[in-house]
């Protein structure tokens, strides 16, 4: 039995130690804001947050998350949107929509996780999150009005 934070909850699984966080969120414990979406860790689809920090879970053993703080897109909204979220919408960020929790995760990741960052900072690092459908110049826009609004920029 694997024990961890979800979302501010604590869960148990019952499942292989080597099974992938992603399918443990996914098919498990059926939290499919997650997205699979190269299986190596790559395109940031699957990104969620371990302790604060942006992971991607495709490749993250259930068994090196045991007493951790998980946070999926799903934990990511109390009572409103988050700033981040918010700035999506205002710029009409997703398309197809399918890597925008990934997205969204690593750029909540980033901006909070900053005193102070520059937008080259912000961009370099939403550089490895991939959209299929190229809505790079919203991101952009979106991610600079996210923080100079959480007061980081």
């Amino acid at each position: 039995m694997i024990e961890f934070e979800l979302n501010g909850s604590k869960v148990q699984v019952d499942v292989p130690p080597d099974t992938p966080l992603l399918w443990v969120l996914r098919e498990e414990l059926e939290l499919t804001g997650t997205k699979f979406g190269c299986g190596k860790a790559l395109c940031g689809s699957c990104t969620i947050h371990i302790n604060g920090s942006a992971t991607r879970s495709c490749v993250m053993p259930i068994s090196a998350v045991s007493g951790s703080s998980i946070t999926t897109i799903e934990g990511i909204q109390q009572n409103d949107l988050h700033p981040v979220q918010k700035a999506w919408v205002r710029n009409n960020v997703p398309q197809c929509g399918y890597c925008q929790s990934g997205q969204i995760m690593q750029a909540i990741s980033l901006i909070e996780n900053s005193e102070k960052i520059t937008e080259n900072q912000l961009l370099e690092g939403i550089n490895g999150n991939l959209c299929r459908c190229g809505t790079y110049n919203k991101i952009k826009t979106a991610l600079i009005e996210a923080a100079e609004e959480m007061g980081r920029i």
